[in-house]
């Protein structure tokens, strides 16, 4: 009660977001032609709005690949050779990249993107846009990943756990929304309601304890009436009946991350899969 008051003495300082205006550049290569003129001019939009609020540029490339290059090194030479980044050259990026050729998608984080969106967040949001992309639901998928991308930007890594753990902005402990995490980044440990939940369930352990041990304790069991001298086994027997043995072939899977570094010398990390 103390606490509370004291909390209550002090005025409240309410922090809004900054108010940043949409980026006017061109944040979308869709070389694939996956989109209409209004998708394209939506999803640009909406990525340039909120990666200028996260000073990231979110980058989108589709691509028809006829040139069969490997997924992961076009988005590596896009970012070598185009040098995008919020507010320099080969700044804070991420990118996704969409070959229609190998149907195959890579996602790779670059300089800040490549901690708040390391390989396990990237994991994250691809099996997130994976069955939209499977439908052919480009649009769908892309706002998907520009919105997820903007969310997990805002949550500070754990830099204990690449993959998981955190803070969010507030200074709150957060992890990957899959692991314990609210839909608005916030620590479940920290919500009410959880604690009540795990009060009400301590409290109903002990309860529970308290009403069993009430009784007294059983005091006969079976060695109070046996013969330890004329008790014993008589006879043993094990027989062999069959052997089976099965063989399971382990599928192959192209999907994991594809972290590294560019030919330029650029560090990344990255998630890539089929879809």
């Amino acid at each position: 009660m103390l606490a509370v008051l004291l909390l209550y003495s002090f005025p409240a300082v309410v922090k809004g977001e900054p108010s940043v205006p949409p980026s006017d550049k061109q944040l979308i290569w869709d070389d694939a032609g996956l989109l209409s003129p209004k998708e394209y001019e939506r999803l640009n939009e909406l990525a340039g709005k909120l990666g200028a609020e996260r000073e990231t540029d979110i980058i989108i490339l589709t691509t028809l690949n006829r040139e069969g290059r490997d997924v992961a090194n076009i988005t590596n030479d896009f970012y070598d050779e185009y040098a995008p980044g919020y507010d320099q050259p080969f700044g804070n990026t991420v990118i996704l990249t969409l070959d229609m050729n190998y149907r195959e998608v890579d996602l790779g984080g670059f300089q800040k993107a490549e901690s708040y969106l390391n390989s396990g967040r990237l994991d994250q949001i691809r099996r997130q846009i994976t069955p939209a992309l499977t439908e052919g639901s480009y649009a769908e998928a892309f706002e998907t990943y520009i919105t997820e991308a903007y969310r997990y930007l805002g949550i500070v890594p754990d830099t204990g756990s690449a993959a998981y753990g955190g803070t969010d902005r507030n200074g709150s402990p957060g992890v990957n929304r899959n692991v314990s995490q609210g839909e608005n980044g916030e620590f479940v440990l920290h919500q009410t309601w959880f604690q009540l939940l795990v009060s009400a369930a301590i409290g109903a352990g002990v309860v529970g304890i308290m009403a069993y041990r009430s009784g007294g304790r059983m005091t006969v069991n079976r060695r109070s009436y046996e013969n330890s001298a004329s008790s014993g086994v008589l006879d043993r027997e094990d027989q062999y009946i069959r052997t089976t043995v099965t063989k399971t072939k382990i599928p192959k899977s192209n999907s994991g991350p594809a972290g590294g570094t560019t030919g330029g010398g650029h560090s990344r990390s990255g998630s890539r899969g089929s879809f």
